[in-house]
Protein backbone atom coordinates (compact mmCIF):
# COMPACT_ATOMS: atom_id res chain seq x y z
CA UNK A 1 0.00 0.00 0.00
CA UNK A 2 1.49 3.28 -0.63
CA UNK A 3 -0.33 6.49 0.62
CA UNK A 4 -1.51 6.94 -3.31
CA UNK A 5 -3.81 4.17 -2.76
CA UNK A 6 -7.56 4.19 -0.82
CA UNK A 7 -6.97 1.65 1.63
CA UNK A 8 -10.27 -0.13 0.98
CA UNK A 9 -10.84 -1.07 4.53
CA UNK A 10 -14.10 -1.38 6.82
CA UNK A 11 -15.28 1.34 8.56
CA UNK A 12 -16.84 0.11 11.74
CA UNK A 13 -19.40 1.09 13.76
CA UNK A 14 -20.16 0.13 17.31
CA UNK A 15 -22.61 1.25 20.16
CA UNK A 16 -19.68 0.75 23.24
CA UNK A 17 -22.58 1.42 25.82
CA UNK A 18 -25.85 3.36 26.53
CA UNK A 19 -24.00 6.89 26.02
CA UNK A 20 -21.18 5.89 23.79
CA UNK A 21 -20.47 5.21 19.95
CA UNK A 22 -17.16 4.28 18.83
CA UNK A 23 -16.12 4.61 14.78
CA UNK A 24 -13.28 3.27 13.71
CA UNK A 25 -11.24 3.12 10.14
CA UNK A 26 -7.83 3.18 8.43
CA UNK A 27 -7.18 5.73 5.65
CA UNK A 28 -4.36 6.12 3.29
CA UNK A 29 -1.83 8.90 4.47
CA UNK A 30 0.03 10.68 7.41
CA UNK A 31 -1.30 11.74 10.00
CA UNK A 32 -0.85 15.71 8.89
CA UNK A 33 -2.72 15.32 5.82
CA UNK A 34 -5.76 13.69 8.03
CA UNK A 35 -5.19 16.15 10.36
CA UNK A 36 -5.52 18.64 8.00
CA UNK A 37 -8.56 17.58 6.20
CA UNK A 38 -10.67 17.59 9.82
CA UNK A 39 -9.45 20.87 10.01
CA UNK A 40 -9.46 23.01 7.16
CA UNK A 41 -12.47 24.42 5.65
CA UNK A 42 -11.77 23.79 2.18
CA UNK A 43 -10.71 20.25 2.71
CA UNK A 44 -13.82 19.63 5.11
CA UNK A 45 -16.45 20.46 2.14
CA UNK A 46 -14.96 18.04 -0.05
CA UNK A 47 -15.44 15.14 2.30
CA UNK A 48 -17.74 15.52 5.42
CA UNK A 49 -21.14 15.30 4.22
CA UNK A 50 -21.97 12.03 2.07
CA UNK A 51 -22.76 12.35 -1.18
CA UNK A 52 -25.32 9.81 -1.33
CA UNK A 53 -27.83 12.27 0.87
CA UNK A 54 -27.15 14.74 -1.47
CA UNK A 55 -27.13 17.68 0.91
CA UNK A 56 -24.59 20.35 -0.38
CA UNK A 57 -22.32 22.66 2.12
CA UNK A 58 -23.41 26.15 2.17
CA UNK A 59 -20.72 27.49 4.36
CA UNK A 60 -17.91 25.94 6.15
CA UNK A 61 -16.19 28.33 8.77
CA UNK A 62 -13.68 26.50 11.34
CA UNK A 63 -11.51 27.64 13.44
CA UNK A 64 -9.67 24.79 14.73
CA UNK A 65 -7.79 25.52 17.70
CA UNK A 66 -8.24 24.92 21.44
CA UNK A 67 -11.09 27.17 22.41
CA UNK A 68 -12.34 28.00 18.98
CA UNK A 69 -15.46 27.47 17.28
CA UNK A 70 -16.91 25.88 14.32
CA UNK A 71 -19.94 26.27 12.18
CA UNK A 72 -21.17 24.41 8.96
CA UNK A 73 -24.52 25.16 7.17
CA UNK A 74 -26.23 22.47 5.03
CA UNK A 75 -28.71 23.53 2.32
CA UNK A 76 -31.88 20.58 3.30
CA UNK A 77 -32.97 19.53 -0.18
CA UNK A 78 -36.63 18.83 0.67
CA UNK A 79 -37.25 22.18 2.73
CA UNK A 80 -34.71 24.00 1.09
CA UNK A 81 -34.21 25.09 4.38
CA UNK A 82 -30.24 25.61 6.27
CA UNK A 83 -29.01 23.45 8.62
CA UNK A 84 -26.78 24.46 11.17
CA UNK A 85 -23.96 22.36 12.91
CA UNK A 86 -22.12 24.12 15.43
CA UNK A 87 -20.05 23.78 18.37
CA UNK A 88 -16.21 24.47 20.57
CA UNK A 89 -13.18 22.88 20.15
CA UNK A 90 -12.12 21.85 23.33
CA UNK A 91 -8.83 19.91 22.13
CA UNK A 92 -6.63 20.81 19.67
CA UNK A 93 -3.67 18.88 19.29
CA UNK A 94 -2.43 18.72 15.93
CA UNK A 95 -1.61 15.52 14.06
CA UNK A 96 -2.94 13.28 16.90
CA UNK A 97 -6.08 14.56 18.19
CA UNK A 98 -9.43 17.11 18.01
CA UNK A 99 -12.12 16.70 20.90
CA UNK A 100 -15.93 19.23 20.27
CA UNK A 101 -18.84 19.89 21.21
CA UNK A 102 -22.05 19.17 19.06
CA UNK A 103 -24.36 22.04 20.29
CA UNK A 104 -27.06 21.98 17.68
CA UNK A 105 -28.63 19.53 19.38
CA UNK A 106 -29.07 21.52 22.93
CA UNK A 107 -28.97 19.41 25.90
CA UNK A 108 -28.81 16.44 23.75
CA UNK A 109 -25.10 17.38 21.56
CA UNK A 110 -22.58 14.33 22.01
CA UNK A 111 -18.89 15.83 22.49
CA UNK A 112 -16.52 13.61 19.62
CA UNK A 113 -13.45 13.07 20.03
CA UNK A 114 -11.00 11.91 17.28
CA UNK A 115 -7.78 10.73 17.31
CA UNK A 116 -4.95 9.92 14.59
CA UNK A 117 -2.58 7.17 14.77
CA UNK A 118 0.01 7.07 12.20
CA UNK A 119 0.54 3.21 11.40
CA UNK A 120 3.32 3.47 8.19
CA UNK A 121 1.75 5.24 5.24
CA UNK A 122 -1.44 4.84 6.54
CA UNK A 123 -3.69 6.33 9.66
CA UNK A 124 -6.28 4.81 12.08
CA UNK A 125 -9.50 7.00 13.01
CA UNK A 126 -10.84 6.37 16.02
CA UNK A 127 -14.25 8.67 16.65
CA UNK A 128 -15.57 8.39 19.65
CA UNK A 129 -18.96 10.08 20.39
CA UNK A 130 -20.28 10.47 24.24
CA UNK A 131 -24.05 11.26 24.39
CA UNK A 132 -24.98 13.05 28.00
CA UNK A 133 -27.77 10.38 27.70
CA UNK A 134 -28.82 6.58 26.38
CA UNK A 135 -31.79 8.38 25.43
CA UNK A 136 -29.87 11.01 23.04
CA UNK A 137 -27.97 8.34 21.70
CA UNK A 138 -31.12 6.19 20.54
CA UNK A 139 -32.48 9.05 19.24
CA UNK A 140 -29.72 9.94 16.94
CA UNK A 141 -29.12 6.12 15.71
CA UNK A 142 -32.83 6.07 15.23
CA UNK A 143 -32.74 9.44 13.40
CA UNK A 144 -29.91 8.41 10.66
CA UNK A 145 -27.66 10.62 12.00
CA UNK A 146 -24.95 7.92 12.68
CA UNK A 147 -25.20 6.12 9.49
CA UNK A 148 -23.53 7.96 6.64
CA UNK A 149 -19.83 7.35 8.67
CA UNK A 150 -18.85 4.46 6.42
CA UNK A 151 -19.57 6.24 2.96
CA UNK A 152 -18.17 9.91 4.97
CA UNK A 153 -14.48 8.20 5.57
CA UNK A 154 -14.49 6.63 2.35
CA UNK A 155 -14.77 10.16 0.50
CA UNK A 156 -11.97 11.14 3.46
CA UNK A 157 -9.84 8.24 2.08
CA UNK A 158 -10.64 9.63 -1.77
CA UNK A 159 -10.20 12.94 -0.66
CA UNK A 160 -5.95 12.03 0.56
CA UNK A 161 -5.70 9.86 -2.30
CA UNK A 162 -5.66 13.04 -4.17
CA UNK A 163 -3.73 15.07 -1.33
CA UNK A 164 -1.16 12.55 -1.66
CA UNK A 165 -0.96 12.89 -5.80
CA UNK A 166 -0.77 17.10 -5.55
CA UNK A 167 1.86 16.66 -2.82
CA UNK A 168 3.71 14.41 -5.22
CA UNK A 169 3.40 16.27 -8.09
CA UNK A 170 4.37 19.67 -6.45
Amino acid sequence: MTATEPQNSRTTVERKSDRELVVTRTVGGPARLVFDAWTRPDLMRRWWMPKSVGIPFLSCEMDARTGGSYRFVFSHPATEQPMAFFGRYLEVTPHSRIVWTNEESGADGSVTTVTFEERGEATSLVLHDLYPTKAALDEAIASGSTGGFGEQFEQLDALLVTLAAEAGGS
